[in-house]
C-alpha cells in the first residue's frame, strides 16, 4: 500500500457557528492511497482512499459494501500504518466505480491524534515546492 503525495488535496471546513460542532478537516487523497478492508467473515477488499479526516472518509471500491457493515481499515500514512474498526455507509455510484464513505467506530483519543499528525503531515508534504 502506497500513496503519491502530490495528487492530495486540502479541504478544510471549520465552522464558526454557534452550537455547531467543527467538521473535522479533510484530506482528498484522490485514490492515492490504497486501503484494504477485512470483512467480518476474514475476506479482504481492496479499495483506495478518495477523502480521509479523523471521523471518516471516503473509499474507492469495485464493488459497494452492506450500508451499516462493521469492519477493519487498514492503509498507510507515510511510515505509520493505520488500522481502525470502520462503519461502511450509504455508497454512490461514481464513474469509476464506487465511492463508499465510512466513519470510525470507537477509535481511541490516542489514535485519532496519530491519524490527525499523520494527516498535517501528508498535506505539508505535498504543499512544499519541488525542486
Amino acid at each position: 500500500m502506497s500513496h503519491t503525495p502530490e495528487s492530495a488535496a486540502v479541504e478544510a471546513s471549520p465552522s464558526k457557528a454557534p452550537g455547531i460542532t467543527p467538521r473535522a478537516f479533510r484530506v482528498k487523497l484522490r485514490g492515492s492511497v490504497l486501503a484494504l478492508i477485512r470483512l467480518p467473515n476474514r475476506r479482504e477488499v481492496r479499495g483506495k482512499l478518495h477523502q480521509l479526516s479523523t471521523s471518516g472518509g471516503l473509499i474507492n471500491l469495485e464493488q459497494p459494501l452492506d450500508e451499516k457493515l462493521h469492519v477493519e481499515l487498514i492503509f498507510h500514512l507515510g511510515e505509520i500504518t493505520i488500522r481502525e474498526k470502520v462503519e461502511m455507509l450509504f455508497p454512490m455510484w461514481a464513474t469509476q466505480g464506487w465511492l463508499q464513505p465510512f466513519r470510525f467506530r470507537d477509535m481511541p483519543e490516542a489514535s485519532k491524534n496519530v491519524l490527525e499528525t499523520c494527516l498535517l503531515s501528508f498535506m505539508q508534504q505535498t504543499q512544499e515546492p519541488t525542486a
